[in-house]
């Protein structure tokens, strides 16, 4: 039962880079992965819309804060199937996902995926997103509260 959550949650974790990754990247990125056995595209890709929902101060009661795009591709590569749902409309990006989340699962080329695809975009999306936050933090304003100088009782 741990080793199936810990796979799934592996999985989770390379889908959630392969949909923050730019199309032109994965293109490249497949270029470069070898050859490509044949696939089936069994769903999409297709787009719709996701109801995006939120916390009020990040832990409170649940909100319905919007809707988003988004589009989503299952194919069937042998008995092996990939899905993608990435933000957005752009069809080329849900098929491209879709294509290394079945490439990923197929043991033998695993480990060469992961560590020349996978784990070099993740250190690039966290080193953007920490320059971000460093960013916000630079120009964050911090807010106090000054008491008058009277006496409380």
């Amino acid at each position: 039962m741990l080793a199936e959550q810990d796979s799934e949650r592996r999985r989770r974790d390379w889908l959630a880079v392969l949909a923050k990754t730019d199309t032109d990247e994965l293109t490249t990125h497949i270029a470069k992965a070898g050859p490509v056995p044949p696939y089936v595209i069994l769903r999409g890709p297709e787009s719709g819309l996701a109801m995006v929902r939120a916390r009020a101060g990040g832990s409170g009661d649940r909100f319905n804060l919007g809707e988003m795009t988004l589009t989503r591709c299952t194919i069937r590569m042998g008995d092996i199937h990939g899905v993608a749902y990435v933000a957005g409309r752009d069809r080329r990006h849900a098929e491209l996902a879709a294509l290394f989340d079945a490439l990923l699962q197929q043991p033998d080329r695993h480990h060469e995926l992961m560590t020349s695809v996978v784990w070099p975009l993740r250190r690039e999306q966290r080193a953007r997103q920490q320059a971000a936050s460093r960013k916000a933090n630079a120009t964050k304003v911090q807010f106090f509260t000054m008491t008058r100088g009277e006496d409380p009782k």
